[in-house]
């Protein structure tokens, strides 16, 4: 007792020494083990690979390390966030970027502005649109032809029409020429208008027919973006910029027709794709991987299921090799509770009904076991072929395989499966519909 109380009261103090006593690993040698940028250059290379890699939650991190490590951003780093943000669709996040380059003397160039439009218009918050377009104003930032597309698009998305047309008539006004994207702008504007005409499917062939006469060079005007891999499709907010970078998936020349298939395909007009089809044929041109999945989805929309299969069937005699997205909008399109497909050569080991041709047809009307066991074969097939699932059109097949009512769900666990094998992650709603699929039974 009297060596305890010597260590604590005594001169030497031993024991509070050792308590209060901190074991500093900041040398030179941990720290740059811990650190993962030292400077603005490397900072600026670690944005762009979250960019490229899709992590655009990250960026705000990032941007908080550089302000503790006492790092200064400079307006290439700035340029990288903003895009970043406009990538990721966080609007929040973009806002705070464009105040924080602000209140340190920077004053955005327009093709920030382009993002920080674009960005609105990914989020359908065009009242932030319009704001930004006043602050260039007050900052004497001219707009580009890229800034008009940009405001076209961000009204569209909206439903704004009457704006949209406004920005037309400035952009003509101050010597701009209508392009493809502002074409495709005014369509989806048409669509998305709220209360929509019933003359809208015309007012879309009009649009496509007068696109037609756009003669102006296909040069990109997306400057300043590239090495991100940022297209022109992206900014613009269009239907197939997920698909702009696949090889031989689209056509850019077909960017209108691109968007005036796909808004005839949501409002599931069969007759204005036939005119579309037929556009396209009386010119000597050929529908892209993106258009077929378009009139897919129509025709499947309608109801007309073996109108659907035998443009697929079409498709495959003419050599073209069949892509993912055009099974996915067969399975998923035509319902797990409406799948009807006929003569495909890709199911030739399946036996067909009393001696006839191999098919599946009515292979998941009403979730049958029989037709869920075919089904299943069919997803065996197409793995077999190495078509493998994604996030998206796994969740998708996942969501809709998780309502069958009779409480096998083969189809839904070999999904899993499939996705778990190859470390995708399905989606929130596609796990909790397959987990709670036993409870409804």
């Amino acid at each position: 007792m009297k060596f305890l109380l010597r260590s604590i009261i005594g001169p030497n103090r031993t024991l509070l020494r050792a308590l209060g006593r901190r074991q500093f690993s900041d040398v030179p040698a941990e720290k740059a083990r811990r650190n993962y940028a030292d400077n603005v250059f490397e900072y600026n290379t670690v944005l762009t690979s979250l960019i490229t890699k899709r992590r655009h939650f990250l960026l705000r991190d990032v941007y908080d390390d550089m302000m503790l490590d006492g790092v200064q951003p400079t307006r290439d780093t700035f340029e990288a966030l903003i895009m970043g943000t406009m990538r990721g669709s966080r609007l929040q996040d973009a806002f705070f970027f464009r105040d924080e380059m602000k209140a340190m003397g920077l004053v955005p160039e327009v093709s920030l502005y382009n993002f920080l439009i674009s960005t609105c218009g990914k989020c359908k918050n065009s009242n932030l649109a319009t704001q930004i377009l006043e602050e260039m104003k007050r900052y004497d930032v001219k707009p580009n032809e890229q800034t008009y597309v940009c405001l076209i698009n961000a009204f569209a998305v909206a439903g704004r029409l009457d704006q949209v047309l406004a920005i037309v008539r400035d952009m003509t006004a101050a010597g701009g020429e209508l392009n493809k994207f502002c074409y495709a702008g005014l369509i989806v504007a048409h669509v998305n208008k709220i209360p929509r005409s019933d003359d809208v499917a015309a007012k879309i062939i009009e649009l496509a027919e007068q696109s037609k006469g756009w003669s102006s060079v296909e040069e990109s005007v997306n400057t300043g973006n590239t090495i991100l891999g940022i297209s022109e499709e992206e900014l613009y907010n269009l239907p197939t910029a997920d698909f702009v970078h696949r090889r031989f998936f689209i056509f850019r020349q077909f960017t209108v027709f691109h968007v005036a298939f796909h808004a005839c395909a949501d409002l599931k007009n069969v007759e204005a794709i036939d005119t579309l089809l037929e556009m396209l044929k009386k010119d000597g041109k050929n529908p892209d991987v993106f258009i077929t999945m378009q009139i897919l989805r129509c025709y499947l929309h309608a109801g007309n299921i073996d109108r659907a299969v035998q443009i697929f069937e079409d498709y495959l005699k003419e050599g073209k090799a069949p892509a993912m997205e055009l099974y996915a909008a067969l399975l998923v399109v035509a319902g797990w509770n409406c799948f009807s497909w006929r003569n495909q050569s890709w199911l030739k080991s399946f036996p067909g009904p009393s001696g006839r041709t191999p098919s599946i047809e009515g292979a998941m009307v009403g979730y049958t076991p029989k037709g869920m066991q075919l089904a299943q074969e069919a997803l065996v097939d197409m793995t077999r072929r190495n078509f493998f699932l994604n996030s998206k059109y796994g969740s998708d097949l996942l969501l809709a395989a998780a309502g069958e009512k009779t409480g096998g769900y083969t189809n839904a666990n070999y999904i899993w499966d499939l996705m778990q094998s190859r470390n995708i992650v399905p989606s929130l709603p596609a796990v909790e519909r397959i987990f709670q699929g036993p409870k409804r039974t």
